[in-house]
């Protein structure tokens, strides 16, 4: 339906321009611009994973906070943070949602663009090719055990050694200091992976009912507002769903640039911001971790990474500004806990706190008091005209009385 009345809104804007039509005036302007940013899909935005989306949505135990990759000694440590500002004991409500943890060990990457090894760690070369050859499969219960652990594609995973419960959060981020998360903590042997593996695309995903809620992959990318759609894309379509996305968004972009209201070059700045998507952001929403270059974002992820620094530092500044906002001055570089040297490695869990209470304000009652006015008016309007037109009525039939007499 979205996509049918977006094609609707550019036929009209494209029909004014090119059979020389006069231009919608503000008013239609105004509604032709609403239509089309309601049909970008920026519905999409409610569900963007790690720390930012707004996680009743779906179920906080939904959300995916966090995805750490990096070495320690002959293991790498797998680290899968679901559920944010935890401040409360169990139970939660875990039991309906499954947790993967998505390997791909066999997709060519290729390290020759340096700004997309900045960026993203590397370049996947084959996109559409992105599969699990490999895959971690965690249920948790209520009370954040384990409940049952499926492992595909790794071998001797008797030796995997995990952890599961409730840790501080790790994110670096003022409106999380003091709060905890729900976490998945695997040190897994080299001997798991084939012989001489050196490079590792990693992605996580929960699910309910066997379908799809969030995703995550490269650290930030996802608490962007133009990356919500991507939550329930697998890695192999989003490619093809960057284009098509960035196709819309220009073209709204261009449409609202293109007028000469103030309020429409506002929503198109606004948009180039927020929205837009830029000439970088076509690579799929996957961590690359390889053993070429020292760990640490964006080749993998350790705990003690300022991701949110380091994301400003190539382009995406959102999350920066508002550690300026929320936080103080100077900006704090580190978690608000020291990490442990050895596994589990991330903090003891803060005691339990009452939760922040939720908004009680509801805005029903304004948009039942704004629908009540408009109907009101538009029932004065109608009986405005429908006095006008008996009036005219009358005059018409005076008029042709006297005419014919």
């Amino acid at each position: 339906m979205g996509r049918h009345l977006w094609q609707m809104a550019q036929r009209m804007a494209r029909g004014f321009r090119d059979r020389k039509r006069k231009p919608p005036g503000p008013w239609w302007q105004g509604v032709l611009a609403g239509l089309m940013m309601a049909c970008l899909g920026w519905g999409g935005v409610a569900n963007a994973s790690d720390h930012a989306d707004p996680s009743n949505l779906m179920g906080p135990e939904s959300n995916i906070t966090d995805l750490f990759f990096f070495p320690d000694g002959d293991r790498l440590v797998l680290i899968f943070n679901v559920r944010r500002a935890l401040s409360t004991k169990p139970p939660y409500d875990l039991a309906p949602y499954t947790y993967d943890v998505n390997l791909d060990l066999t997709t060519p990457v290729s390290f020759d663009n340096p700004g997309d090894v900045a960026r993203y760690g590397g370049t996947v070369s084959a996109p559409a090719k992105l599969h699990a050859d490999a895959r971690v499969r965690i249920r948790l219960n209520n009370d954040a055990g384990l409940d049952r652990i499926e492992y595909e594609g790794l071998q001797n995973t008797a030796d995997i050694r995990t952890s599961f419960g409730v840790r501080d959060d790790p994110f670096n981020f003022p409106r999380f200091y003091g709060v905890n998360a729900i976490s998945m903590v695997m040190s897994i042997p080299r001997n798991a992976f084939p012989a001489g593996q050196k490079t590792f695309i990693l992605w996580g995903t929960t699910a309910k009912d066997g379908m799809q809620i969030d995703h995550v992959g490269r650290s930030i990318r996802t608490q962007l507002p133009r990356f919500g759609f991507l939550n329930t894309v697998a890695p192999s379509q989003q490619l093809p769903a960057l284009m098509e996305q960035s196709m819309r968004t220009n073209d709204l972009y261009n449409f609202l640039r293109g007028n000469t209201q103030w309020w429409s070059n506002a929503l198109a700045e606004l948009m180039e911001t927020t929205f837009l998507l830029r000439k970088y952001d076509n690579q799929p929403d996957v961590m690359i971790y390889t053993d070429q270059f020292k760990a640490g974002y964006p080749n993998g992820r350790l705990i003690t990474d300022d991701v949110v620094a380091q994301t400003c530092a190539t382009g995406d500044c959102l999350l920066m500004d508002l550690s300026f906002i929320e936080g103080g001055f100077p900006r704090s570089t580190k978690n608000d806990k020291p990490f442990l040297s050895e596994f589990p490695y991330l903090a003891e869990p803060w005691p339990e706190k009452p939760p922040a209470p939720p908004p009680t304000r509801s805005l029903t009652p304004y948009l039942v008091a704004a629908i009540i006015v408009l109907l009101l008016v538009s029932w004065a309007v109608v009986q405005g005209l429908r006095v006008i037109l008996r009036h005219l009525w009358q005059v018409v039939r005076n008029i042709y009385a006297l005419a014919t007499t």
